[in-house]
């Protein structure tokens, strides 16, 4: 058999692992609620083969894990550095980190974007450079999370690539501020105020009919705030004498709530009617600043009428005031008892796990609402708290079934990358939409609807995990198509690279020079990519399945075969692993 088809015919024997269950001693993926570990990055070239020794077990294992949790996924240096560290000092460096080039920046480098056009695909360029590259991984890793909470997408055809760039560049500046800050932030961009439209909204008309539009103020408090039901401070639900949950809002709170955002449209030197509603010249005009700065009040659009909402109330005034409503509106949402854990528990299901206990949600909620000098909302404090909890640090026993998260799409991409070492052929990180069903599923700013990909609560029907009462949000992307895409995915990864023309590529090279031994491969992998917990069963699938491959046995063999031999077991090995639910559940 030719070299080419043999490497064709081990890959595809390895992708036959997955619909078996992957080779795990656990539960078949759908039903798993806790299979796996976190990554680890791959060791520089010439320390593969020394990695188990040059970083004790313990040491590889909590720093590898750590940085899955606070990363886009850990590499050699990364853990290196962390072992001889703390978790604190890791946090604190990470925090008086500087901001790198923004992503409004980037778009409208001429090295990048030559002829000042609009593409989405600037944008992913930008985001894939920073999720690999950039130094300041913890503020990354968060901006991405807000990212899921705050949501905003290019499914909408209102929006554009520059825009979309600015409140990105949003996010991340407010990565590690202040929650209330970023509340008004969200509130006033004008991406937000296209996608949920109260960008332009108007007043109410009694002679019309008409009614302020009540989509943003609907999902400010619903999916960015407070939720639907009241919460205890551990997260736990409140329940009226009936045994029923209590509402946090009803529809007169949508409907006071509306009024407020109301009068805000886009930013002009000379406010007009023409440029409230948008005219030619503010629409076009895409490297204007109207697009990346924050709406601005139109008095005569405000309403003047008695807002009720949340149990506050702004009376009936003869002289609209947007900015002190918005501000006496926004004050209220923030001081909420419920924004404390709300927010708190989808922190830790974007950073740890799907299913963080009440007294986890508690202690992060008890720090939202003080961060131990008085301040109320400060998200470095929140996700310090999240990564520094005991739960999140202390690795969960192998029969716990409550602990860990699916993890997404663009997390297993962004690992590794980072754990073998990418880098882009161009220089311009070339990578396109993955937010296809036969791609990845998921994209950056791309989301089906403001639910974001999947919602916090959700659970697959008809499994353990539902049937357990436990959510595990991921697996609403997952499907017979997707996990199949995943691996036809994972595998182009592996051997051509990704992004338009394969730009952008992964250095096996490393790999390859033990590959002559399948035990010393299978044992890289352990400490590449699952901080050293692989299970007995799929390291001997490994080394089986890599032993299997051909490799030249003749003192006569040409170098270039036994190279190509190399690889193909090197690219087998990462395969195997990065489809296991070992690795696809993150710990």
């Amino acid at each position: 058999m030719k070299n080419g088809n043999r490497i064709k015919t081990s890959i595809a024997s390895a992708a036959l692992l997955l619909a078996a269950g992957c080779g795990t001693d656990s539960a078949p993926l759908a039903d798993s609620a806790s299979l796996g570990t976190s990554a680890v990055g791959a060791p520089a070239p010439s320390a593969v083969s020394a990695s188990a020794t040059s970083l004790s077990a313990i040491d590889a294992s909590g720093a590898a894990r750590f940085l899955n949790q606070a990363t886009f996924g850990p590499t050699a240096d990364s853990i290196a550095a962390l072992t001889g560290s703390s978790y604190e000092a890791w946090i604190d460096a990470q925090l008086k980190m500087p901001r790198g080039q923004t992503a409004v920046a980037y778009l409208e480098s001429p090295t990048r974007n030559p002829k000042r056009d609009e593409r989405v695909e600037y944008f992913y360029s930008y985001f894939w450079r920073e999720a690999v590259t950039a130094p300041d991984q913890l503020r990354q890793r968060a901006t991405f999370s807000l990212s899921q909470i705050f949501v905003v997408s290019f499914a909408s055809p209102r929006v554009t690539p520059r825009g979309m760039a600015s409140y990105y560049d949003m996010l991340n500046r407010n990565a590690f501020g202040n929650y209330r800050t970023l509340l008004e932030d969200v509130a006033l961009h004008p991406m937000m105020g296209l996608y949920l439209s109260h960008l332009g909204n108007q007043k109410e008309n009694v002679a019309t009919g008409q009614n302020p539009d009540q989509n943003f103020a609907r999902e400010i408090l619903q999916l960015m705030s407070i939720g639907l039901f009241q919460l205890n401070l551990d997260g736990t639900i409140k329940l009226d004498a009936k045994g029923d949950p209590i509402p946090t809002y009803g529809q007169d709170d949508i409907i006071g709530l509306s009024k407020v955002f109301t009068g805000f449209s886009w930013q002009n030197p000379k406010p007009s009617l023409s440029s409230f509603l948008g005219n030619e010249q503010t629409i076009n005009s895409r490297f204007g600043p109207s697009w990346v700065s924050p709406m601005i009040p139109y008095p005569s659009f405000h309403s003047t009428s008695e807002k009720k909402f949340l149990g506050v109330t702004i009376p009936a005034s003869s002289q609209p005031d947007a900015s002190g409503d918005l501000r006496i509106a926004l004050d209220a949402i923030f001081n909420h008892p419920n924004v404390a854990p709300f927010i708190s528990r989808q922190y830790i299901q974007r950073l740890v796990t799907s299913n963080p206990s009440p007294d986890y949600v508690r202690r992060v909620a008890q720090v939202f609402n003080d961060n131990g000098q008085g301040v109320r909302g400060d998200l470095a404090a929140v996700i310090r708290a999240v990564l520094l909890d005991r739960e999140a640090r202390n690795p969960p026993s192998d029969t716990d079934r409550s602990f860990g998260k699916l993890r997404e799409p663009i997390l297993r991409y962004t690992n590794a990358m980072r754990a073998f070492r990418a880098t882009s052929q161009s220089g311009l990180w070339m990578m396109t939409s993955t937010s296809s069903s036969l791609a990845l599923a998921q994209a950056p700013l791309a989301a089906p609807s403001v639910f974001n990909f999947y919602r916090p609560n959700y659970a697959p029907s008809n499994t353990a995990i539902a049937k357990q009462g436990m959510a595990a949000p991921e697996f609403q992307i997952a499907d017979e198509i997707t996990v199949a895409s995943y691996v036809n995915q994972i595998r182009t990864l592996i051997e051509q690279g990704a992004g338009t023309n394969f730009d952008i590529r992964l250095d096996l090279r490393s790999y390859a020079s033990i590959a002559h031994n399948p035990a010393a491969l299978a044992e890289s992998m352990n400490f590449v990519l699952l901080n050293g917990r692989m299970s007995p069963k799929l390291r001997q699938r490994i080394i089986q399945t890599v032993t299997d491959s051909w490799m030249p046995t003749s003192a006569n063999a040409r170098a270039s075969d036994i190279e190509q031999a190399r690889m193909n077991r090197a690219r087998i090995a990462v395969f195997l692993t990065m489809i296991s639910p070992e690795y696809l559940i993150q710990r």
